[in-house]
């Protein structure tokens, strides 16, 4: 028996000593005992005192104290089992597209009631969700499309004068005026393709719960170009965007792990909500721009090339809300583009820090005997309040034979609207991202997914 425990149970022992002492020495008349009845409701007595309902244990005090301190362990395993029960990670699988012949990241969602299984490219930089359904003219046939007649919940179309049809990007103008019942019909481009489709809703599912009367787009026909086989994910922060739409369910916090383009399986993941996030995280403030309102603004002040700071103009590198400018980052862009003064910096003090020779491969322009790769530097971008290094795997990429690796970076095309910089999924590699639209926040933490 421990020194502390025999000096706990001493204090008790005298403590009833001196109870018993005071109650000995009280007067138990019977004036005491009617005096009971007159006590208010909410009076506390002692389990075995007068006024208790309780039937005293027989014996003296101490030993009743000595009883009652005994329960003590049990009640003490009792509190201790008082943990607060941690709420279940909301969080569903990604893939590389390369297994589906996609360029981007799949995840798995289910439509409607019962859940038919979509794998749909996932988009930071776009709002509305849109599927193949049923009837879609010149849609993709490797993969069932979505059925709205099997499913309970479906909701039919969106009407044209409903709020939703107005927030739709492309949406068609209402036939009939404004209070017209028509159906709320959209035309959007995505990767040289246009797609034309039907605003509806039906129940979806990413993770553990499900979202009712979620909109999104019933695609009806597709023209100019292919479409991925299953549909498409907005997460962008526009008002239809699955972030918006699932608001008072996850607080507007998500986060991804992206697997490198090499891992054919599922991977990487996407939380939703707060519960599961890292909680050791450097973040930076996440921006908003009128001009651009769904994409995630961040503010990078410079970028290094080994030890170099790469001197770089500010207004390359500037968020500017009237002209659009600044760095996104985005999980549809496979490398990261620089405007080209940037880029310009960066590949010519990363080609003097490795000597070269160098050739060109598609759309890299600074490839190197593999051989060289030791030399290579590490390239590290800087925002506010949060440095990123880059490991290799998300600065280089190596040629088909393995003898030549790449800076994995470009230039953004040279026209009148390259004004962004785009941080791309292949620099987002195993690393946890982290969004949160209602803090303005973005977070990015160090995380193997493959």
């Amino acid at each position: 028996m421990g020194a502390k425990f025999k000096t706990i149970l001493f204090e008790k022992v005298l403590f009833a000593i001196i109870i018993y002492f005071i109650f000995s020495k009280t007067n138990t008349t019977k004036a005491l005992d009617t005096s009971c009845a007159s006590q208010p409701d909410l009076t506390i007595i002692p389990i075995y005192g007068k006024c208790s309902p309780f039937k005293p244990t027989p014996g003296p005090w101490p030993d009743t104290i000595i009883n009652m301190a005994s329960k003590d362990p049990a009640r003490l395993d009792y509190l201790a089992s008082l943990v607060a029960r941690k709420k279940p990670v909301s969080s569903a699988p990604i893939a590389s597209g390369q297994a589906f012949n996609i360029g981007g990241y799949v995840i798995r969602a289910r439509l409607g009631t019962p859940g038919q299984l979509m794998f749909m490219v996932f988009d930071t930089s776009t709002d509305e969700a849109w599927v193949p359904c049923t009837g879609c003219t010149s849609c993709p046939s490797t993969y069932s499309p979505f059925s709205p007649t099997a499913s309970a919940t479906y909701g039919g179309s969106i009407t044209c004068s409903a709020t939703k049809c107005y927030q739709a990007r492309g949406a068609q103008t209402c036939p009939g005026g404004p209070g017209a019942s028509s159906a709320c019909t959209f035309n959007q481009s995505y990767g040289g393709a246009m797609v034309s489709a039907t605003l509806v809703q039906d129940s979806i599912s990413l993770a553990r719960e499900t979202i009712s009367n979620y909109a999104f787009g019933c695609v009806n026909s597709v023209s100019g170009g292919s479409i991925p086989s299953q549909g498409l994910l907005g997460l962008g922060r526009g008002p239809l965007s699955f972030i918006s739409q699932s608001l008072p369910l996850y607080k507007g916090v998500f986060s991804y792990c992206l697997p490198s383009f090499r891992s054919y399986y599922f991977s990487g993941s996407l939380k939703l909500g707060r519960s599961g996030q890292p909680r050791r995280i450097q973040t930076t403030p996440l921006l908003r721009n009128p001009r651009r309102p769904s994409l995630y603004y961040v503010n990078l002040t410079g970028v290094s090339v080994g030890r170099v700071r790469v001197p770089v103009p500010r207004e390359f590198l500037v968020f500017n809300q009237y002209t659009g400018s600044g760095t996104i980052i985005d999980s549809g862009t496979v490398i990261t583009r620089f405007v080209q003064p940037v880029y310009n910096a960066i590949r010519d003090e990363f080609r003097r820090q490795v000597k070269g020779p160098f050739s060109s491969l598609g759309a890299f322009d600074t490839c190197f005997q593999k051989t060289y790769e030791k030399l290579a530097p590490i390239i590290k971008l800087h925002f506010e309040g949060m440095d990123l290094k880059l490991p290799y795997e998300n600065s280089l990429i190596h040629s088909s034979s393995g003898s030549l690796a790449c800076l994995a970076m470009a230039a953004a095309p040279n026209n009148v609207n390259s004004v962004l910089n785009v941080i791309a999924n292949l620099q987002q590699q195993n690393l946890r991202i982290l969004f949160d639209i209602v803090n303005n926040k973005v977070g990015i933490a160090r995380e193997l997914c493959n």
